[in-house]
C-alpha cells in the first residue's frame, strides 16, 4: 500500500492529525487546490491515516506545485 495521500483539509489540519494519531511525516505539501499531499514514514502509518480521513480522501490524480531542486555547488 501506497505511504502517500490527497486530502482534502489544509496542511496544519492534517499535521496536528498525524501527530495525535502517532502517524510519523515524511513529506506533507499544500495542493493548489488548497488541500493536502501527504506522505507518512511508514504503511502502518498510512493505514492509521487512511482510517481517520477516510472521509477526506481525494481520489484521483490532482494538480501538484512543481518540484524546486536547490543547486549544490
Amino acid at each position: 500500500m501506497s505511504r502517500a495521500m490527497n486530502i482534502g483539509l489544509p496542511e496544519a489540519q492534517v499535521a496536528a492529525m498525524c501527530e495525535q494519531a502517532g502517524a510519523r511525516i515524511s513529506d506533507i505539501e499544500t495542493l493548489p487546490s488548497g488541500g493536502t499531499h501527504l506522505v507518512c514514514v511508514t504503511s502502518e502509518g498510512a493505514e492509521e491515516m487512511r482510517h481517520r480521513l477516510k472521509g477526506h480522501l481525494i481520489e484521483g490524480r490532482v494538480k501538484r506545485f512543481p518540484f524546486y531542486h536547490a543547486r549544490r555547488d
